[in-house]
């Protein structure tokens, strides 16, 4: 070990300042608690001098995506324009797996084409310029179609969209492990999240304040316009981020390399473990529609409620963020764990309600705030297993990590949609229920992480 490694180690700063403004020195200290010398685990001596610029635009480019997510969300908006413009109520159902999985499953062969750029900000500068198209061109079909064909373009859109995100992801956290040190990888989830939710509670209760009969397409096509110019934002400052080249070894194309990697799946059990933990926690996002469902047939579907949910969903990040993201760096295990649980608690806790079916009036308060929990939850069961992963490898091994992860998970929730699609035929607290005690399993079988 070099005595430049010996001292950034020890937590010694390493080297002359970086290319970024003094204020985002002074503004990084405050935000990472990083004012008694530069720490800088498991990145290069060149990428430490740059920490604190990067660890700012990064911050704004994410914080600015999390507010176009919320606001654009597979779990409120997207539905509630669906049923705005007369689509069919079965697609409702689809919206968030679409989302979700459309990102996920081609990251097998995407995790070979990244690894063969040095630099790879520019593959999430792509994508979020492609998502924002997308969102333009949502706010567009909200404008000009409806009936069946505004619900085909919807989920079409969607799927461009979750492509796209499906580079930005595995890009992001190749680029967050070559530039921010481990112990402040937590600590930037935490700050993206209290900046995003934030920004989702302002928008949010100003749709709230909206009086019924004032919500139109024209409200709906505004709330994706924003989107589309977050996401814009989001790509120019994610471009400024200081990237030194890395290694491109292993960066074959092809659909052969990519399923060979599906052997870490059999052959690395503490990944294996990872995996499946993550995918039986993964109802702490799919639940969220239920809960909408279950809270519009109680309390009607007024634009003012869409605004509720939207602004309990970034008061949960707000609240939740800093704390999970400091926890996170202590023991991203921990996190998960302690979230998955509460997920699935929360989620049984409202298929009672629901089966019980109380009065009217009590939902006023009961779906609201279980919406914050749940958004509570998520937030940490997100930051948990976002950072357990960056951390738990190091170099491009994180790439092939991050591409089968993702594509296995992208196949579960497309079981999940179907099942979905289904619960209206069925029972859908008795799919919340379910969703639940899967949470429960996850965060069971999360104990038998090690500690990265």
């Amino acid at each position: 070990m070099s005595a430049s490694d010996s001292a950034r180690d020890a937590g010694g700063v390493a080297g002359p300042a970086g290319r970024h403004p003094a204020w985002m020195e002074s503004v990084y200290e405050r935000l990472a608690r990083d004012d008694d010398g530069r720490v800088c685990h498991a990145i290069t001596d060149d990428a430490c001098r740059e920490v604190p610029g990067n660890f700012m635009r990064m911050l704004a480019a994410n914080a600015a995506s999390s507010v176009a997510d919320s606001v654009a969300s597979a779990k409120t908006t997207l539905p509630w324009l669906l049923m705005h413009l007369g689509g069919p109520g079965w697609m409702t159902a689809l919206l968030v797996p679409i989302r979700e999985s459309g990102s996920m499953l081609p990251q097998l062969l995407l995790g070979a084409l990244v690894r063969r750029q040095p630099v790879r900000k520019g593959v999430w500068v792509g994508g979020a310029a492609v998502q924002s198209a997308a969102l333009a061109a949502l706010a567009a079909v909200a404008m000009t179609m409806s009936g069946a064909a505004a619900g085909w373009a919807i989920v079409g859109l969607l799927g461009v969209f979750s492509l796209a995100r499906g580079a930005c992801s595995i890009a992001y956290k190749d680029v967050q492990g070559k530039t921010i040190p481990k112990t402040r990888r937590g600590r930037l989830a935490g700050w993206i999240g209290t900046a995003g939710g934030l920004a989702s509670l302002a928008v949010g209760v100003a749709l709230g304040a909206l009086r019924p009969d004032a919500a139109s397409a024209a409200a709906y096509a505004a709330l994706l316009a924003g989107g589309a110019a977050l996401w814009a934002a989001a790509a120019w400052s994610f471009s400024r981020i200081v990237e030194s080249p890395g290694a491109t070894e292993g960066g074959v194309d092809g659909a052969a390399e990519a399923w060979a990697r599906l052997a870490l799946l059999r052959d690395d059990a503490p990944f294996r473990r990872f995996v499946v933990a993550r995918a039986l926690a993964m109802g702490s996002g799919l639940a969220a529609p239920f809960y909408v469902a279950l809270a519009r047939e109680d309390l009607g579907g007024a634009a003012s409620l869409l605004g509720l949910f939207i602004a309990a969903e970034g008061l949960a990040a707000l609240l939740s963020s800093p704390v999970w993201g400091h926890w996170a760096d202590r023991s991203s295990r921990q996190v998960f764990t302690s979230a998955s649980a509460l997920a699935a608690l929360l989620s049984i806790a409202v298929a009672a309600w629901a089966a019980a079916a109380p009065p009217a009036a009590a939902g006023q308060w009961f779906y609201p705030l279980a919406f914050v929990g749940l958004g509570v939850a998520h937030a940490g069961v997100r930051l948990g297993r976002k950072t357990y992963l960056v951390d738990m490898a190091e170099g491009d091994r994180r790439t092939d990590y991050v591409a089968v992860s993702n594509s296995a998970i992208g196949l579960a929730l497309l079981v999940a949609g179907g099942m979905g699609a289904l619960a209206s035929a069925w029972s859908v607290p008795g799919t919340v229920a379910l969703l639940g005690a899967a949470g429960l399993a996850g965060a069971a079988l999360s104990l038998r992480w090690e500690e990265v």
